[in-house]
């Protein structure tokens, strides 16, 4: 229980990625871009999310209780920011090029947590796998409505 007080900082941080993030919406903009057919219902980002920034709060956690500051912690702080700020790419400034940069360097980031933090604690970096499937499809549909547009 004493690790209690470190978990709620790591829960607020992913929340606070998560609320930066919801600010910017995708709105009729995103609604009237060309979106290949295999692209989800719109209800299943936000059942994803909550699920996957769930994993990414234990990840951190993990990682930190494992050895305080790591590279591993270093790069999921890293991959948070990346997070946070393809939202505001993607539909604060609808600039679909840059998010997929971002989107690409957020994917990066997650690998390289998976490996660097496998040594510290297995458990985050298998909660981390999800992640990272969910941003590979995410990567894709970022390339696939840059294409169509």
């Amino acid at each position: 229980m004493r690790n209690f007080p470190s978990f709620i900082v790591f829960a607020a941080l992913v929340s606070l990625a998560a609320a930066s993030a919801s600010s910017f919406m995708p709105g009729e903009w995103y609604a009237a871009l060309n979106k290949p057919s295999w692209t989800p219902p719109n209800w299943v980002f936000p059942v994803a999310w909550t699920i996957l920034y769930a994993m990414i709060a234990v990840a951190g956690w993990q990682v930190w209780k494992a050895g305080k500051w790591t590279p591993a912690l270093a790069i999921w702080v890293i991959g948070l920011a990346l997070n946070a700020l393809w939202s505001y790419l993607m539909f604060g400034r609808h600039d679909i090029a840059l998010a997929l940069v971002d989107i690409s360097a957020l994917w990066l980031a997650i690998v390289a947590f998976v490996v660097t933090a496998r040594p510290l604690d297995k458990k985050a970096s298998y909660l981390f796998i999800p992640y990272l499937a969910w941003v590979s499809f995410a990567a894709a549909l970022n390339f696939a409505v840059w294409q169509l547009n």
